[in-house]
């Protein structure tokens, strides 16, 4: 065990103190700083203007088009031909030409054209279509003796509270992006530490290394070493960045939005969505009349048991890293370079794919059957019961999958640990998956 304690040791001094590994760690929380920053930032440095000619055939959208810093829209009684040597000769962006020949609006709706020199963004398209069908609408009731007020009043938008049991508040939107947030954190977690142990071996085997190694320590107890080792970096980096990362943001946080109110906050960040309109933005936020954010926010915070919720998410991250960095140490050993480790992470790596793509699906029943086996299974309960926990799952399938996950971790220690012991001082010869079948059936 002492043996097994140096090897980890050497491991985790070795690759923490490693360049690298502090420019990254450093690195990663700034960098979600700046993409914070950079949504503020490059809306003001992106000042340029569209301006854009109307022709308005009907007579009825002239006034409708508001103008706001990024777009100027300008009424003009020209026609096309002249407005084409207009928009060239003043560099306009391009000509709104809405065409005064239908018989109705519902021609109308589909014959309105931009024209420009240059394909429009998403929120020019989304500015002109908002408007163009808020008028087209109003004309609409028009011409079918509809009161707009009172269709207003008669539409009912209706708002859905979910409660648990104990008649506590809770959010679907903030209990999906906990869970797949989590599960996608430990999906890359696997590959980026798992494939650091496979070329950690391939580099010992290749440099002829380990067979000074190998003469004073056993290989299993080399491998368990390297793993653990790793998973230390790995959950040490994950803490640093968590520290780091609040740091930053609440630094960035209190320096860019100083002194506004929660409205004025949550407008700067709608800005950053594409076509999101100043008119949309009552219908995405609940917000006071005194632009505060209602306490319904922290009420819904206090019901995740964040306790639990990242205990489990350590438990699976290192349960699920153990399980397959196994057999990526085991890849590792079996070949000579990393050319050839091609050919067995596929194997590896599918279930984790298919973990993945099956929490997508989890999101939206993640009580269903394909939700409770996939959380069970432990090539794939990493990824999946990260995505449901959240959502409530109950104590007996936690215990299950966890006790389930430990076994597999064990399983696939003592596969790798035999492919391990065996290629480990093989050199030169190309391994097949035949090749690894008979290392399986060595005697210990």
């Amino acid at each position: 065990m002492n043996k097994v304690f140096l090897v980890i040791q050497r491991e985790y001094l070795t690759r923490v103190r490693k360049k690298s590994f502090l420019v990254m760690t450093i690195l990663g929380p700034l960098l979600l700083g700046g993409i914070f920053v950079s949504t503020f930032l490059l809306d003001k440095v992106d000042t340029e203007t569209k301006a854009i000619l109307v022709i308005d055939e009907t007579k009825g959208f002239g006034e409708k088009f508001k103008s706001n810093e990024r777009i100027q829209f300008i009424n003009s009684s020209l026609s096309f031909d002249s407005a084409r040597v207009e928009c060239k000769r003043k560099n306009y962006f391009g000509i709104l030409y809405i065409p005064g020949n239908s018989s109705n609006t519902i021609n109308l709706e589909k014959a309105i054209t931009l024209y420009s020199g240059s394909q429009p963004g998403f929120e020019v398209i989304s500015k002109i279509k908002f408007t163009v069908e808020k008028e087209i609408n109003t004309q609409k009731y028009i011409q079918a003796g509809i009161d707009e007020k009172k269709l207003s009043a008669i539409k009912t938008d209706v708002d859905i509270r979910t409660r648990d049991l104990e008649n506590k508040e809770t959010s679907n939107p903030l209990t999906t992006a906990l869970g797949f947030g989590g599960g996608l954190l430990i999906y890359l977690f696997i590959f980026i530490y798992g494939a650091m142990v496979m070329r950690g071996v391939l580099e010992e085997k290749t440099n002829r290394i380990v067979e000074v190694i190998i003469s004073s320590v056993r290989p299993f107890q080399l491998m368990m070493g390297k793993i653990i080792g790793v998973a230390l970096v790995g959950l040490t980096q994950f803490l640093l960045w968590v520290v780091l990362t609040t740091v930053v943001y609440s630094s960035v946080s209190a320096f860019m939005l100083q002194g506004k109110t929660d409205k004025e906050k949550i407008e700067m960040m709608m800005k950053s969505r594409p076509g999101m309109n100043p008119e949309m933005l009552g219908k995405s936020v609940d917000i006071n009349s005194d632009g505060q954010v209602p306490a319904k926010l922290t009420a819904i915070m206090e019901t995740i048991n964040f306790p639990v919720l990242i205990g489990m998410f350590i438990f699976y991250f290192l349960g699920g890293y153990l399980l397959y960095s196994a057999l990526f140490a085991a890849i590792g050993a079996a070949v000579d370079s990393e050319t050839d480790t091609q050919q067995f992470m596929l194997p590896v790596t599918i279930p984790l794919i298919l973990a993945y793509i099956v929490s997508i699906s989890v999101i939206n029943n993640p009580q269903g059957n394909v939700a409770f086996w996939f959380s069970i299974i432990p090539f794939t309960s990493p990824i999946v019961m990260m995505v449901r926990i959240p959502f409530g799952v109950h104590w007996s399938q936690l215990l299950l999958s966890a006790v389930l996950l430990i076994l597999g971790f064990i399983f696939t220690t003592w596969m790798a640990a035999k492919i391990y012991r065996t290629g480990i001082l093989m050199y030169g010869k190309k391994v097949s998956y035949k090749e690894l079948f008979k290392w399986l059936r060595y005697n210990s």
